[in-house]
């Protein structure tokens, strides 16, 4: 009897899950309308085809997939198998019991038609646009910081050299008695990530530049090597977002500079950047209290950094080269934002 009581809290468990999934997947298909999405997607989705010239598969479906992928931190293969095996997964993708899911090659050609299309960042203004005419997201104002992503196809061991030898273009003479040596990169080495030593460790990857609302939903990415100084990315991220004229721009230290600060002036932003001493100019009392009240605000974008982390698996590059690796952090900042989405609705209602 005992066993048989346990057996059902096992199962009364799995079930209780089953349900959370399924609301939380319900919740999201009532607030985003999916159509402008689609419209975006199939700018360039032509790729797959059946014999009629339909695709294979509906765009969405594809789009979903890899949303669940980036919420679970799945691989391609994994997700697949998730998709075919989980009733809930197959629901939100829109598949039918009697449907296959796409295999993991199909998803993969997916993302990379839209990473050649660059449309990723569309898709995350679409989604942004709908959720700030929700109230979800409100530009009241908004967070800039930067993320190392680690990429683990860094390189290892010796360095191995080529010599190149510099030949005049018309003679074919070589210019000088001189040759070049040029660093040569291994196959499995990311030649688009670069070494950045933070905190008294060394990455090798990635950097994202994020500009977030207030509550810490991502409003942009941009994505560079990791080492592209901090200070240099404020500008371009901005332009991005469609921020009102006098809305403040909260940053930490590094974006301390008399050109940052120029740069929202001329945006007609506010500035919220933390001060940062020197040898030559201390800050001083009244500098360190506003340092305080903006890191109160300033705080939450790395909360955003920090969830991503844990519940997507975040932080790592899963794929190699710059683009796609901008393409994971939008998926990771769309994620972000649905994931949180209910709860927002939920709070506001209340207030």
């Amino acid at each position: 009897m005992k066993q048989q009581l346990s057996s059902l809290s096992f199962a009364d468990l799995l079930v209780g899950q089953r349900k959370v999934k399924q609301t939380f997947f319900s919740q999201i298909d009532n607030i985003i309308d999916w159509n402008p999405i689609r419209g975006i997607i199939d700018i360039a989705y032509t790729k797959g085809n059946k014999a009629t010239g339909r695709p294979s598969y509906d765009s969405l479906v594809l789009f979903k997939i890899e949303l669940l992928r980036t919420w679970y931190g799945l691989s391609d293969g994994e997700v697949e198998e998730q998709v075919n095996d989980r009733l809930s997964f197959s629901r939100f993708v829109g598949l039918g019991l009697e449907d296959v899911a796409p295999d993991s090659a199909t998803v993969c050609r997916f993302r990379n038609i839209l990473v050649e299309a660059d449309l990723y960042d569309m898709v995350l203004n679409e989604i942004n646009r709908q959720l700030e005419q929700q109230g979800v997201i409100v530009k009241r104002g908004a967070i800039v910081d930067a993320s190392v992503t680690d990429s683990p196809r860094r390189p290892r061991g010796r360095k191995e050299y080529e010599i190149v030898e510099d030949r005049d273009e018309e003679t074919g003479k070589l210019k000088s008695e001189k040759a070049m040596l040029k660093e040569k990169l291994k196959p499995n080495v990311d030649g688009e990530a670069r070494w950045i030593k933070k905190m008294g460790r060394l990455h090798f990857g990635y950097k994202r530049h994020s500009v977030t609302d207030e509550n810490g939903l991502v409003l942009v990415e941009e994505t560079t090597a990791a080492n592209e100084s901090d200070i240099k990315h404020l500008e371009t991220p901005l332009k991005k977002v469609n921020l009102p004229k006098k809305t403040l721009v909260y940053a930490d230290k590094g974006y301390d500079s008399a050109e940052n600060k120029e740069t929202l002036a001329r945006m007609k932003l506010k500035s919220r950047i933390m001060h940062k001493g020197t040898r030559a100019h201390k800050i001083t009392e009244r500098e360190k209290r506003i340092n305080v009240a903006i890191s109160k605000i300033r705080y939450r974008v790395e909360r955003t950094f920090g969830s991503i982390h844990r519940w997507f698996r975040g932080g790592t590059a899963r794929y190699v080269g710059l683009a796609k690796t901008h393409a994971q952090h939008i998926m990771e900042a769309v994620a972000y934002n649905l994931y949180r989405t209910p709860g927002i609705i939920v709070s506001n209602a209340l207030k």
